[in-house]
């Protein structure tokens, strides 16, 4: 198999898209931009929050500085739906600024996927809500 090809492929059982959101989640956590940049088409389009994106070049440029910026980044991700070649996912996710201040950030995304696994289209809508060391679930 290609290292091109990322399994599980479309289209998606549940099972398979069970298994490709807790790929994803792994990723993320690892906050590796490289490892995380092979999940998409070298000219994949994301629309993060405010900002648009094209290629995995910006893609991994973002998720270094994202990372620089959201320390001790700890995220959780949970299957809404799929069909075909998209999954829909939920997720929240925590991390804290460089002045110590805590963050939940909850959210949506919608994902695409060519027929070999990467993704080529990447929706989220995102929101940040402050939160104190206490309040912290996924520590």
């Amino acid at each position: 198999m290609s290292a091109s090809v990322r399994p599980p492929l479309p289209p998606f059982t549940e099972e398979s898209a069970r298994a490709k959101v807790q790929a994803a989640e792994d990723a993320w956590n690892s906050r590796d931009p490289e490892r995380v940049a092979l999940a998409y088409t070298e000219n994949s389009v994301w629309r993060n929050r405010d900002r648009f994106l094209t290629g995995r070049t910006e893609i991994r440029a973002f998720l270094a500085d994202k990372w620089e910026r959201e320390l001790d980044y700890r995220l959780r991700k949970e299957l809404w739906a799929y069909t075909g070649n998209r999954i829909s996912v939920r997720f929240e996710y925590e991390w804290h600024d460089a002045a110590g201040q805590w963050w939940r950030s909850h959210g949506n995304e919608q994902w695409e996927f060519d027929p070999d696994g990467l993704m080529r289209r990447r929706e989220a809508s995102i929101n940040d809500v402050p939160i104190t060391a206490a309040e912290r679930r996924l520590a």
